[in-house]
């Protein structure tokens, strides 16, 4: 019971810090991170531990369906060339020279740890980065490209992550077997993860309990995940491509009344995990730190100083000369995107240079190494101190950075968020022409009020039948325009984060109805 007292003490001095954080104008990770360097050093804090073969399952596969479940494809397509050279090229460069300075700085460690070590810190987490843009509204191309990179690169940091991990408990690796297996895992997780989402819905459509609807859901998480990592898949891709296919489908067969509570749960539990991961991570660097040996801590604090400048530089390097050689096209051939979006800039590439902030995944792979690894310490070490630097070094530093370089756009999802409303209204009275009831002014007027900003003057009847029919014809209208607004998706007139506020929209109006 002591333990429980102790962890729920943390948990509140964590959602504190996380307060605090909003209150600054900081985002939360960096006090989180922080947070967690103090418990190293705190006495009396509870040793806990988490098997290694469950924190990926418990860390990551919430925080991933919720960030893949909002991705746009569209958006992910149209900024396709910055995505995989971020999330191919960035991460195999910052996985192979990590791996070259820390076996220069410890010559003893075996190649596959000091991989491992590369692949664990190679991948950023954009949560706090754009935590942070947010709140300066940035380039809308900024913040798809690195929520793009930030979904994808968790596969190929941990595909990565894999091979190495194996190649070291296996005693062997087989670089002619790499390629095949490689392209069985990416292909085979896509395939799982469609025919996954797709079950998921048809099982789960008639479901009405919301509250089992939403157990379900973590359930299924869960379940997608073990069952990938059972079968030899990779867990991100399959879970990536399973959100996909259900947030292109589930927004046309689920009501509001269980939309918005699911929203709502989902959001609290991403955040809950979130600070687990640094809570836990806290806890294991105090025994790491108490069991090295003197002479094996300086040179492990230097090893992690040197991996921290290494994954800054080599992204700031790549980004910047991948930047440079897109300037130089566009300004040869000329820039020709599907929509308007910001071009490619000087300032634009530091910004996205300058968004490698590290953050969940890091923690949670270092702590999914066996108990038995090679340097395992180091590496929990390394990379909790790569998620601290980076945090601090550039998270405190970004806002001041994009502040001096003014970047701004014409505000393309304000603008498609319009349009979206616009044909909502439109569908929603259309469905509405052949009925010239005063109820149906009434619900013309309700309609009129919160999609075109009127003010609201129309009054409801309390007879029974009166209040039926309004009911009725409003549902109407609210379908006619859900179904208008979800054509627009389809047919790509506005990407997902439009239609994502403009479906909460229309949620809050069935639900104000009911």
């Amino acid at each position: 019971m002591g333990d429980l007292v102790q962890i729920l003490i943390l948990f509140i001095a964590a959602v504190l810090l996380a307060a605090a954080a909003r209150r600054v104008g900081a985002p939360y990770p960096i006090f989180l991170a922080v947070g967690g360097a103090v418990l190293a050093f705190l006495p009396a804090t509870p040793s806990l531990s988490i098997p290694p073969e469950l924190v990926l399952a418990l860390f990551v596969a919430p925080v991933l369906l919720d960030a893949a479940f909002d991705t746009s494809v569209r958006d992910l397509k149209d900024n396709w060339l910055p995505v995989v050279s971020l999330v191919v090229v960035a991460v195999s460069l910052t996985t192979a020279a990590v791996a070259v300075v820390t076996h220069w700085l410890i010559p003893d460690i075996p190649w596959g740890a000091a991989i491992a070590l590369g692949a664990v810190v190679a991948p950023p987490d954009a949560v706090a980065a754009i935590a942070v843009l947010r709140q300066l509204n940035p380039p809308y191309r900024i913040l798809k490209v690195l929520e793009g990179e930030s979904l994808l690169n968790d596969a190929s940091a941990l595909l990565i992550f894999r091979l190495a991990v194996g190649a070291v408990t296996d005693n062997g690796f087989s670089p002619v077997s790499v390629v095949p297996t490689l392209l069985i895992t990416v292909v085979g997780s896509a395939a799982a993860g469609f025919v996954l989402g797709w079950l998921m819905l048809r099982l789960t459509a008639q479901v009405k309990h919301i509250p089992t609807a939403i157990i379900l859901q973590f359930v299924s998480t869960f379940g997608v995940w073990i069952l990938a990592d059972e079968i030899g898949l990779s867990g991100v891709l399959t879970m990536v491509c399973y959100a996909i296919t259900l947030a292109r489908t589930a927004p046309a067969v689920t009501p509001a009344r269980s939309r918005i509570p699911s929203y709502a749960v989902w959001d609290t539990v991403v955040f809950a995990v979130n600070i687990l991961a640094f809570i836990f991570i806290g806890l294991q660097m105090r025994p790491i730190l108490e069991s090295l040996k003197e002479e094996n801590r300086w040179p492990y604090l230097a090893v992690a100083g040197a991996v921290l400048f290494t994954v800054i530089a080599v992204r700031v390097a790549w980004h910047m000369t991948f930047n440079a050689s897109l300037r130089l096209w566009y300004h040869r051939f000329g820039f020709h995107p599907p929509r308007p979006m910001l071009r490619p800039s000087v300032g634009s590439g530091l910004v996205i240079s300058w968004s490698g902030m590290r953050g969940i995944v890091t923690l949670a792979a270092s702590l999914a190494l066996p108990e038995n690894f090679p340097y395992r310490d180091l590496i929990v070490l390394t990379a909790f101190s790569v998620v601290l630097g980076t945090l601090v070094i550039q998270g405190l530093t970004l806002k001041p950075l994009l502040k001096a370089l003014d970047l701004h756009d014409d505000d393309p999802v304000g603008r498609e968020v319009n349009a979206a409303r616009e044909r909502a209204l439109e569908a929603g009275l259309a469905s509405l022409k052949d009925h010239q009831s005063p109820i149906a002014e009434v619900v013309r007027k309700e309609i009129k009020t919160h999609l075109a900003n009127e003010s609201r003057d129309g009054a409801g009847e309390d007879a029974q039948t009166a209040l039926s029919i309004h009911t009725e014809l409003y549902q109407k209208a609210l379908h006619a325009a859900r179904k208008a607004v979800l054509a627009m998706r389809v047919n790509k007139e506005i990407g997902d984060d439009a239609f994502h506020q403009i479906e909460e929209e229309l949620d809050w109006l069935d639900m104000a109805e009911g």
